[in-house]
């Protein structure tokens, strides 16, 4: 057996649930290219906000999984969220004591576990490299900011980013943002790199394949699909919006929304108060959703004004839907990339009255609406497949134990 690592993720879906799985498929990638993993995981599972029945038959699971307790928290922000953090990383910190690791791999979020793991690997002399995944307490404060009584609790998060940053050998980022987020703490980590989050796209093609079927599109309508989290980062009132202005020009548009989250009810609840063609059709499984988004003709990244968010999970799946995509995340780096590599169209977030222009445009002009996805398909291929895109992250790690 090769080199002991320890994969650390609070959040990390496993096969078969519901959420981000970029860590888990992580480590059985590692597991494959012949290191001894330990996924390390909470007991929690965070987009269910449920306990794991921590009994589960995981024999057909490459790498160990190993389960850490974690209390129940049942909102995105509140208290008993970071004190259910601080009692998972202080449970990891006691398993990490207890074993022996050649290489920490452990992603930020939680900072608290991540400043834990670079100590550890700090005090046994081995590499740890940390994944940014997410920026706190940047991404808290656009969702609740309030002076003096919110600046106490984040300063803990940006204290446990400056240990963690100061003390690793290596980040990846899941864009080139968030791979120089240490220098904003005035920090020069000694290696670098981005991979996308991304998407398995054999996985992808398989489940158009096999669920193309059961997703009905007559053949005079025109799809513009976002498939994501219904919250408070996601400008989905703005979509509702631009529906009802598309609608006076063509009833042929329809905006179909996969997806749950706190605020769907909401977003349901605009959407009735106006005329346009919206479906909200629920949470989807993968699978299915990815049939959904190969039958779409544009995706929508909507996302909020001011939201932290860069090159999210979501935009591996829209890439390999091959599909035409409208981007209203104002992040630079992919308000860039859009432009550049040409797959799609951006638009500031909260502009109704663009956003049906842009869908409008599209929709008139068949050739440029090929083109783009055209284009979204090979970029989808060439930098978002985890499959030969993870492989960098695989090298890095392979470079550090042997040095």
């Amino acid at each position: 057996m090769g080199k002991k690592v320890a994969v650390v993720s609070y959040v990390a879906a496993l096969p078969g649930e519901k959420g981000l799985n970029r860590m888990y498929f992580l480590a059985d990638l590692l597991q494959r290219k012949g290191f001894e993993v330990d996924f390390i995981t909470s007991n929690f599972q965070h987009w269910e906000k449920k306990q794991r029945d921590t009994n589960i038959d995981t024999s057909n699971f490459r790498c160990k999984v190993t389960f850490m307790q974690q209390p129940s928290y049942t909102k995105n922000i509140e208290v008993k969220r970071i004190i259910s953090y601080r009692i998972l990383a202080n449970n990891i910190k006691k398993h990490l004591g207890k074993n022996k690791y050649d290489l920490i791999y452990c992603s930020i979020p939680d900072n608290h576990t991540s400043a834990i793991c670079v100590k550890y690997a700090k005090k046994h002399n081995i590499p740890a490299v940390i994944d940014i995944e997410d920026l706190w307490p940047e991404a808290m404060k656009m969702k609740l900011d309030i002076p003096i009584i919110t600046d106490i609790p984040y300063s803990y998060f940006s204290h446990d980013a400056k240990i963690t940053y100061k003390n690793c050998d290596a980040v990846v980022g899941s864009s080139d943002t968030y791979r120089d987020e240490p220098e904003k703490y005035g920090i020069s980590v000694p290696r670098k790199i981005t991979v996308y989050v991304g998407t398995d796209l054999s996985v992808f093609d398989e489940s158009v394949e096999r669920y193309s079927r059961e997703v009905d599109k007559p053949e005079n309508e025109f799809w513009v699909t976002y498939a994501g989290t219904l919250g408070s980062s996601y400008d989905i009132g703005t979509l509702v919006e631009s529906a009802d202005i598309i609608k006076k020009k063509t009833d042929n548009i329809k905006i179909k929304i996969l997806g749950d989250g706190p605020l769907r009810e909401a977003f349901e609840n605009k959407a009735r108060t106006l005329s346009g063609n919206v479906d909200f059709l629920g949470y989807q499984p993968y699978q299915k959703m990815a049939a959904f988004l190969s039958k779409s003709d544009i995706t929508v990244n909507s996302i909020v004004h001011g939201a932290a968010q860069s090159i999210v999970s979501k935009i591996g799946d829209y890439l390999a839907a091959g599909a035409a995509m409208i981007n209203t995340c104002e992040d630079p780096e992919f308000w860039q990339k859009v432009e550049t590599d040409g797959f799609g169209l951006n638009v500031r977030p909260g502009d109704a009255e663009a956003l049906a222009k842009c869908i409008l445009y599209l929709f008139e002009n068949k050739d440029v609406l090929t083109e783009m996805a055209e284009k979204a398909r090979k970029i989808g291929e060439q930098q978002f497949d985890r499959n030969t895109s993870y492989l960098k992250i695989v090298d890095l790690i392979s470079d550090l134990l042997n040095h």
